[in-house]
């Protein structure tokens, strides 16, 4: 393997290979093109850095829920409104059929082209984006249907219209009504995870990561920003946050973290959703077995633990 210096050089270098892999019908070379590929996998996930996993978790070729709900889910109706202010594409939601039984879809979408990026407003909801998937989530309880949750959201957006209209209280409601929603319920992290647009569903009987994913209060760029009133401090910032999915599985905050194709989601999509796809259903098939009261407990349980850490930034 060719000497790198980041884990820029490792994705390029992985991506090359992986092509030359895919195109070659040569045994004997496929066999060192294989080799190769687990070395420098192997490489990228000792090197990467915090702020690298960042730049992954926001890349515009990760795997997003539409393409989740395509691939996973038949049958499916998508749902709109929040039944008082309008609707929010940013909140991607709808019934559909999964694990041969009916479930309910709830995540943010950023949208997968230009044009499509600015409608969903880049995956940043406003407060009826998060009272529709409130509305939704009840919904789902009355007819006992399982939650499955995606986050990937830069944060809940935070214009003076939004503001307004009410975004602090729709994200702290909830949190709060989630909380009590008796059906099982899974939250998934497909990319970004950061700041109160994330919490507002990611209250879950099971939160899962994907191995480059974050989950953060705030930004590294934010951080930075209001700490040492320089964004250029971004790096320092994400190594402090202790956003990363290593730590965050380490220190009990999520349940698991779902190893990515290649060392990163967007060199294969669709590895990554059957390995998503794997995950969620062993997921649910455990909280399939549990009583609403013990599920309940388990829930509680869970949320009430992470203020016990007292070696989180060892």
């Amino acid at each position: 393997m060719e000497k790198v210096k980041s884990a820029v050089d490792l994705i390029g270098q992985i991506s090359g290979l992986k092509a030359t892999f895919d195109s070659s019908s040569n045994k004997d070379q496929n066999a060192l093109l294989l080799e190769e590929l687990k070395s420098s996998v192997q490489a990228l996930r000792e090197l990467i850095t915090p702020m690298e996993r960042v730049d992954l978790a926001r890349h515009p070729e990760r795997p997003n829920i539409e393409m989740i709900q395509k691939a996973l889910f038949k049958d499916f109706i998508e749902l709109h409104g929040d039944r008082q202010f309008g609707d929010d594409p940013a909140i991607y939601a709808g019934v559909g059929t999964f694990m041969q039984r009916s479930f309910m879809l709830i995540g943010h979408h950023k949208g997968v082209n230009p044009q499509d990026r600015v409608a969903r407003n880049f995956g940043m909801p406003r407060p009826e984006g998060y009272r529709k998937a409130l509305r939704l989530a009840q919904l789902a309880e009355r007819f006992s249907l399982p939650i499955l949750f995606v986050i990937d959201t830069p944060g809940a957006h935070s214009d003076l219209e939004s503001e307004q209209r009410g975004q602090g209280m729709a994200i702290a409601k909830n949190i709060y009504q989630f909380s009590a929603i008796r059906t099982p319920m899974l939250a998934l992290i497909l990319g970004e995870g950061s700041s109160g647009g994330a919490l507002a569903i990611g209250v879950a009987d099971r939160v899962l990561m994907l191995e480059n994913s974050i989950y953060s209060v705030i930004s590294p760029e934010s951080c930075a920003s209001i700490l040492w009133r320089c964004s250029s401090k971004k790096a320092l910032a994400a190594w402090n946050l202790q956003l990363d999915a290593p730590f965050l599985l380490k220190n009990g905050i999520v349940h698991e973290v779902i190893t990515e194709p290649y060392g990163s989601a967007h060199l294969d999509p669709e590895g990554t959703i059957r390995g998503i796809e794997k995950a969620v259903q062993t997921h649910f098939n455990q909280l399939f077995t549990l009583s609403l009261e013990d599920l309940m407990q388990q829930r509680y349980t869970f949320f009430r633990q992470m203020g016990e850490v007292d070696d989180c930034l060892s």
